[in-house]
């Protein structure tokens, strides 16, 4: 779990370097698959009793939150000239 969620803001650091948008996109996307990644974690941790239902809870929903925004800004490099 620490390194799908290092994984997120990394894969963004790494791609916002990057010289083109489609790199960053690509990036951008790595970085949404981490968050899919860690959210499949965070319910397995909840059916083996690892954290508690609130707590799943409220780590999915601000999972799904970073999601939202990745794809924002995914889509919002899509009218941007390279």
């Amino acid at each position: 779990m620490l390194r799908s969620s290092i994984s997120i803001p990394s894969n963004i650091a790494e791609g916002s370097e990057k010289n083109s948008i489609p790199d960053f996109q690509r990036f951008i996307n790595i970085a949404k698959g981490s968050a899919a990644e860690l959210r499949t974690q965070v319910y397995i941790s909840r059916e083996i009793h690892l954290f508690s239902d609130k707590d799943s809870k409220n780590l999915l929903n601000e999972l799904k939150s970073i999601s939202k925004m990745l794809q924002a800004l995914h889509d919002s490099l899509k009218n941007r000239k390279p």
